[in-house]
């Protein structure tokens, strides 16, 4: 049998590195896009707590270096198709117009050895995303009832019991310092939150470490919050404020608290 080309076998180590990610990468895919259909080398597609990512990657096994032409090209379809980034990956390299034109965009230009070093971070960045839309939905959703009623229902403890059992607004404010610290790769990650509640360990060595945890307290949160608005409801007192959401440019007391602690933490 005929050796594949070398073309084939550079898409093809793409794709596979892509897949020991635990991603579902294929090679040369058609993808209708708004406008029109695409020819795609490789289609990365992941799903993570709800979300879909999706990313496409021109394999370039070129003599010449990619052009800013070729990178307006993939920067035009991941447009079309709404792709979350595209890659392009070459061989020989790249054009200086070819970075300029993919500066400060969501087309990233790498050689195979580069793409190796980089996506793992990327693909944590994107699931620390997702981790944060979360976090917001449960902060709006906590925030939108009376101090009285998180007492009343258990979503906090009273203001002279320091027992630390539970309350929303310690476990929120250590989620986001910890998503905060991920996000500049500082391991370990302290997630003593004092709260007797507190599901996983007290310390994330790696980001492994600290999706588990953001999963287990998160989940347990969302359980007492959906628990703690059906007893309210019940009862007549589920009148949540749906005003209650900040706009892009307010913080709110859990925000500037995490804030705080990580600048703290990290200037040590």
């Amino acid at each position: 049998m005929d050796r594949e080309p070398s073309w084939y076998e550079f898409q093809e180590n793409i794709k596979e590195h892509f897949n020991s990610l635990g991603a579902d990468a294929e090679t040369n895919v058609r993808i209708q896009g708004v406008r029109t259909c695409h020819d795609i080398d490789i289609f990365v597609k992941t799903r993570f707590l709800g979300e879909n990512i999706t990313w496409i990657v021109e394999a370039k096994y070129w003599k010449s270096k990619v052009t800013k032409a070729q990178v307006l090209t993939l920067r035009s379809i991941v447009d079309d198709i709404g792709a979350d980034r595209g890659f392009i990956i070459s061989v020989a390299g790249f054009q200086s117009g070819a970075f300029e034109a993919a500066n400060n965009t969501n087309v990233k230009l790498k050689t195979f050895d580069e793409l190796k070093i980089d996506t793992k971070g990327l693909i944590e960045t994107e699931i620390l995303k997702t981790y944060y839309k979360r976090l917001l939905l449960l902060e709006d959703r906590y925030w939108s009832h009376s101090k009285r009623l998180r007492i009343e229902y258990g979503l906090r403890h009273e203001i002279m019991d320091f027992s630390m059992q539970f309350t929303g607004q310690q476990l929120l404010m250590t989620a986001r310092t910890a998503i905060m610290a991920a996000e500049k790769r500082k391991y370990p990650i302290q997630l003593e939150s004092f709260l007797k509640e507190q599901k996983g360990e007290k310390i994330a060595h790696n980001f492994q470490q600290l999706s588990m945890w953001l999963n287990l307290n998160l989940n347990h949160f969302e359980e007492k919050l959906l628990m703690a608005e059906w007893e309210m409801y019940k009862n007549g007192d589920y009148k949540p404020n749906t005003r209650y959401r900040t706009s892009d440019d307010k913080q709110t007391t859990t925000q500037i608290m995490a804030e705080t602690i990580y600048n703290v933490r990290k200037e040590r």
